[in-house]
């Protein structure tokens, strides 16, 4: 079917129930309209945590690792279009409403895993394919980082590690943008004063004294009391 048609890849098909009712093919011609609007799809990159967007919403990245499809049950399954219904969900929720990243990743996570089955395929399928690639991607050094990736995900996941290794990355890249070294810098160096005074803080809850049983504290007292209840 030509790309260009109201919904490409959902077949035209008179629904038996109202446009209201939540369907599979409801939502299929759904992703469909969104994946119409997608500017620019960027699969040359290292993301962390597979996908994300650039701070003006036109570009959505994929990293360049992780396969365009996985098998399931015999059927080959492309990723490429839940991945960008999420971060275009996610993105939209953020901006457009100034929702929290982790409260907008929970409604776009939920739009994912509706479009996945709406496809017939588990999630816990989908999600074991994702997590594979998350994993070996994570272990490996970020090398080519995009210059207008948005960071507010990272940094309102309060992933320190994380920040610490782009910017180490970016340290060691060439002609990338200066505007995302300074950001980089600037969160790095905010999640490096937060971790700072928690394992301060932590270090003072090791070094207290227990406290001492109620029993202990109550002989204490009791003494006390006596003394006062005589004085007077």
């Amino acid at each position: 079917m030509p790309s260009n048609s109201c919904h490409p890849n959902a077949p035209h098909e008179k629904l038996k129930a109202p446009d209201w009712y939540v369907s599979a093919l409801m939502l299929d011609r759904a992703l469909d309209a969104i994946l119409r609007r997608v500017k620019k799809l960027d699969r040359a990159h290292d993301i962390p945590y597979l996908a994300g967007y650039s701070r003006d919403g036109k570009t959505i990245y994929i990293d360049r690792h992780l396969p365009r499809s996985f098998t399931f049950r015999g059927r080959t399954i492309e990723v490429d279009r839940f991945l960008i219904l999420h971060e275009e969900v996610e993105k939209t929720l953020i901006d457009q409403l100034g929702l929290h990243y982790l409260h907008a990743h929970q409604i776009a996570t939920r739009a994912e895993e509706a479009a996945v089955n709406a496809q017939r395929v588990t999630w816990k399928a989908y999600d074991r394919f994702m997590q594979k690639y998350v994993k070996s991607i994570g272990d490996e050094r970020l090398r080519k980082v995009p210059a207008d990736l948005d960071l507010k995900p990272y940094r309102d996941y309060h992933d320190y590690d994380l920040m610490r290794r782009m910017e180490q990355s970016v340290e060691r890249t060439p002609g990338l943008g200066a505007k995302l070294k300074a950001e980089l810098k600037s969160y790095a160096a905010a999640f490096r004063e937060q971790h700072e005074v928690e394992h301060r803080r932590a270090g003072r809850r090791r070094t207290a004294p227990p406290p001492e049983p109620a029993a202990k504290n109550a002989a204490r007292a009791a003494p006390a009391q006596a003394r006062r209840r005589t004085s007077r």
